[in-house]
């Protein structure tokens, strides 16, 4: 399975920004999903994640009541809603998978929110 974040860009502080991963073909028994960021010079780090089943989301302190992750199940898409972004939220996010112990990755889009 290879997942396909999208939706980066170049935002305002305070504005708005909603990202996509698609994940073609079977999704089948992949719980959780999640979104990871990695900023220039930091390690990555885990920014949300969602149970498959149940819908149990989990968050950052940094960017809890800001971001909201949800699943488009018909469509095999995972959102990451990021509101009232801030300057610190610039980095790479990549999406997230696991089936089993198999980890799976979508290439990083880049989020760059000016001040």
């Amino acid at each position: 399975v290879q997942l396909q974040a999208s939706g980066g860009g170049l935002v305002q502080a305070g504005g708005s920004l909603r990202l996509s991963c698609a994940a073609p073909g079977s999704s089948f028994g992949i719980n959780p999903w999640g979104w990871f960021r990695q900023a220039p010079g930091k390690l990555r780090e885990v920014v949300a994640t969602l149970t498959a089943t149940g819908g149990m989301t989990a968050y950052a302190d940094s960017v809890k009541g800001r971001f909201t992750i949800s699943r488009d199940n018909t469509k095999n898409l995972v959102f990451l809603q990021m509101d009232s972004v801030k300057p610190e939220d610039t980095a790479v996010y990549y999406c997230w998978g696991r089936r089993g112990i198999t980890h799976y990755w979508g290439k990083g889009t880049q989020v760059t929110v000016s001040s």
